[in-house]
């Protein structure tokens, strides 16, 4: 008879035999869990140890405080949003998890209430599930002072960061996702060199203002809203050397009537967009300079005449820019002007977005500039267009 497979080895008994602030370094081989920590102590898998779930909840939960976990493999959570199953599930202040691979879970790592922490160079893989049912990729709720850095991220819902100020997001790769990051109430956060392809939306940020957002790649987000970058009532935020490509709109900026505080724009690039920026339902004043807008079916849109009427445009490269830079300043002679002709129609209408670049449309656009027949609509003046 064929010999059976060894049953896992439980971890929870290794750890119990643990002292406060002692380090356990597990043998090569797999591990029962679910398993808790709650007491001060590292636990290092030396790449070779695989925690292995029940498949009904949470691999491992971690609470109090100065918990580090290295080197291990966690898979098999469970599939209930309701208990938000997990491949490690953290409370408390000061822990470290670092360099683990975490596959077949529902949500990644979720920090619940955790501050001070660092998580870093972790490669987490959801469960195969229809995007609408998986869990997210690493979840911050009530949770500050923490670094999210060089992790990996793929086949997730979301990153979403709830209720949680003041944290680094610094170096990440994501990619096959829903929202690349979903930053909800959590002011003053800092996202910086991050890599975000093949979402449905890019970085989402509602309700969190003096945010950061500097030196991230935004990329292939075209369904679902599809915004490389989405602002909604987030005030005073910088938004410098970031890139934005091939998505269906490159920075989005959506508040009601009344003033929003002011976004700084600069130093960006948005190329290969199905519209560069877009303006919903706000007067603006927001600023934007030394930008390049390159090869986007549309540069501008707005939801409605009025809107984006204050914001201010100054040195910013536009490749549909028709003057002449004689003196060779590298400044344009002439101020860059976007005006709304015929395409009035389906930014006013949006049931007519549809027909957007159809032959008829484009027809009457061009004889709208042709000869204008209506008043068009000013959105934008560039003072100082930087030339090429």
């Amino acid at each position: 008879m064929p010999a059976l497979a060894a049953e896992p080895a439980s971890l929870q008994t290794l750890i119990d035999a643990t002292p406060a602030g002692g380090t356990l370094r597990l043998p090569p081989g797999n591990y029962a869990g679910p398993a808790s920590i709650n007491k001060p102590m590292t636990l290092d898998g030396g790449r070779q140890a695989t925690i292995i779930g029940d498949g009904q909840s949470t691999v491992l939960s971690v609470s109090g405080k100065n918990v580090t976990l290295r080197g291990l493999r966690l898979s098999g959570s469970g599939e209930s949003h309701d208990r938000i199953d997990a491949g490690i599930l953290l409370e408390g202040d000061e822990h470290r998890v670092e360099d683990n691979e975490i596959d077949d879970v529902l949500f990644g790592i979720h920090l619940k209430q955790v501050n001070r922490s660092r998580i870093s160079g972790n490669h987490i893989t959801g469960k195969n599930l229809s995007l609408g049912l998986r869990g997210d990729a690493i979840r911050l709720w009530y949770s500050q002072h923490n670094v999210i850095e060089g992790n990996h991220f793929e086949r997730a819902r979301d990153l979403t960061f709830t209720n949680s100020p003041d944290n680094r997001i610094i170096g990440n790769r994501l990619t096959d996702a829903r929202y690349g990051m979903h930053i909800i109430f959590s002011p003053r956060l800092l996202v910086e060199n991050n890599r975000i392809t093949y979402t449905s939306t890019g970085i989402v940020v509602l309700y969190s203002p003096d945010l950061i957002l500097r030196g991230n790649h935004v990329a292939h987000a075209l369904s679902g809203g599809g915004g490389g970058i989405v602002f909604k009532e987030s005030n005073d935020a910088l938004v410098e050397n970031n890139e934005v490509l091939h998505c269906a709109v490159g920075i989005k900026v959506d508040a009601p009537p009344q003033a929003v505080g002011t976004l700084t724009v600069r130093n960006n690039r948005f190329a290969h967009n199905i519209i560069g920026a877009f303006f919903y339902g706000e007067d603006g004043g927001h600023r934007f300079f030394d930008n390049r807008f390159e090869n986007n079916l549309s540069t501008v849109a707005i939801s409605a005449s009025g809107t984006a009427s204050a914001n201010v445009w100054r040195g910013n490269f536009w490749d549909d820019y028709q003057g002449f830079d004689r003196n060779n300043d590298g400044i344009g002679d002439t101020p860059h002007e976007a005006w709304l002709h015929a395409d009035r129609i389906w930014m006013d209408t949006p049931m007519a977005t549809f027909f957007r670049n159809s032959p008829a449309l484009e027809m009457l656009d061009f004889l709208e500039r042709l000869a204008p027949f209506s008043l068009p609509y000013r959105i934008l003046q560039d003072v100082m267009p930087r030339m090429q």
